[in-house]
């Protein structure tokens, strides 16, 4: 695991194009996918991205999963 797998509130907030106390009330409440490192939240941006596929709505996932295959093909 790479240090620019590591992110902190402000960074997934811009990542997710969020406001940082949304992000922030989403870790207190559990709702995100963070931990806790003294008073500092910290996210892995691999765990993030699964999170937010995973609240795709169903109908979508075919799609996601043409561009996954896609970007596999253009990595071989």
């Amino acid at each position: 695991m790479s240090n620019d797998n590591i992110m902190n509130l402000e960074e997934v907030a811009r990542y997710l194009k969020m406001k940082p106390q949304t992000i922030y009330t989403w870790a207190q409440n559990g709702k995100i996918p963070a931990a806790k490192i003294g008073k500092e939240w910290r996210f892995r941006k691999d765990i993030i991205d699964e999170w937010f596929i995973q609240h795709m709505d169903e109908k979508f996932l075919p799609l996601l999963q043409k561009l996954e295959s896609k970007n596999k093909n253009k990595k071989s």
